[in-house]
């Protein structure tokens, strides 16, 4: 009964999301809530729930952080004498722009979030592109293959929903797949190779000259601080280094990092306020993701539906698959995020093979 109440869960939340009928956020909190009062736990729902959240809370407020940090990096210019140097290098050749467009790429995704990555990078050098002729998809491909990868990081959406869902520490979870996520980026940089090559093949060698900050609005250019810049590249470094020395939690590494970034990039107590309502948008909307997804995997773990789904499955699968579980997993995960959301999938993927 158990495991069929689990199933149905997992359809109905599959089903909701897939025909847009709610949210991801509205799907993960009152689906499980439903199903969860068919269960003889129904009295305990609201410990379960509170446990789940309680679980996810620390993954949640490092996100949170994270972005905001990343994000206000990337409003006073860390990022910008790298990326203006990267453009002075490739100059005209199309092979050149098409390795930094995915250095680039790496970069401005440091932040995990994918909309900062493609309105700082996008806007940046569509117009190079366009001036040379070159594939406006060969940018937004490799952009893409550049935030994919990069996407792995902790304090990413992925990572964050997977240990969420698993209910692990995010950097538990991403400390054994660094080596993967190295491979992956040095394979985004030569699949870029063989972009560049073809695009330099077709449209030839171009001098041209182009400065990153051209593109930026008055506004932009105002809430940069090339005075701070020193400061500001010390203190990254530094957060990076505690957070792989795990100095602190990861939580309060960002938390402090964030803190003291605010106050010296911006002084005057309205403009910290501009600065955090800025990222606010997109922060909010990941974190709540991972709060309800609390909700989820504390009512399916409390109510011991999945244990009872993960009994059934085992029952259905041959022993013999199971050393090929994790390749399984792999190449089906695969054609599955093509048809799926992100949530959709990690949430499904995790729950199942937990």
């Amino acid at each position: 009964m158990l495991a069929l109440l689990g199933f149905l869960t997992i359809a109905i939340f599959l089903y909701l999301i897939l025909s847009k009928r709610v949210s991801v956020i509205v799907a993960l909190i009152l689906v499980p809530i439903l199903f969860g009062l068919f269960t003889s736990e129904r009295a305990n729902l609201g410990t379960m729930i509170l446990d789940g959240v309680s679980g996810v809370a620390p993954t949640g407020i490092m996100l949170a952080f994270a972005i905001l940090f990343f994000g206000l990096m990337n409003s006073v210019g860390l990022f910008d004498p790298i990326i203006s140097r990267v453009l002075k290098v490739v100059k005209g050749d199309p092979l050149k722009i098409v390795i930094g467009t995915a250095v680039i790429g790496m970069l401005t995704h440091l932040d995990g979030s994918g909309a900062s990555t493609f309105l700082i990078t996008i806007p940046a050098l569509l117009p190079l592109y366009d001036r040379l002729g070159m594939s406006r998809l060969v940018l937004a491909g490799v952009v893409a293959l550049s935030a994919g990868t990069m996407n792995i990081v902790p304090w990413g959406g992925p990572t964050a929903r997977a240990a969420s869902a698993l209910g692990l520490d995010a950097n538990t979870l991403f400390t054994p797949v660094i080596p993967a996520m190295i491979v992956g980026l040095i394979w985004v940089l030569f699949v870029s190779y063989l972009l560049g090559k073809k695009e330099r093949e077709r449209v030839g060698i171009k001098q041209v000259e182009y400065e990153f900050n051209q593109e930026l609005s008055e506004r932009e250019l105002s809430l940069k601080r090339p005075k701070l810049y020193w400061f500001n590249l010390l203190l990254t470094i530094l957060t990076l280094v505690a957070l792989v020395k795990v100095w602190l939690p990861l939580p309060i590494v960002f938390m402090v990092s964030f803190a003291i970034a605010l106050v010296v990039n911006y002084p005057k107590p309205k403009d910290q306020q501009d600065r955090i309502t800025e990222q606010a948008t997109g922060m909010v909307t990941v974190v709540s993701i991972i709060f309800a997804a609390g909700i989820f995997t504390g009512v399916l773990s409390g109510t011991g539906m999945i244990e009872a789904m993960a009994n059934a499955m085992v029952s259905v699968i041959p022993e013999s698959t199971g050393s090929f579980m994790a390749l399984i997993v792999a190449i089906t995960s695969m054609p599955l995020s093509l048809v799926f959301t992100p949530d959709v999938l990690l949430f499904r993927c995790t729950t199942d093979f937990k």
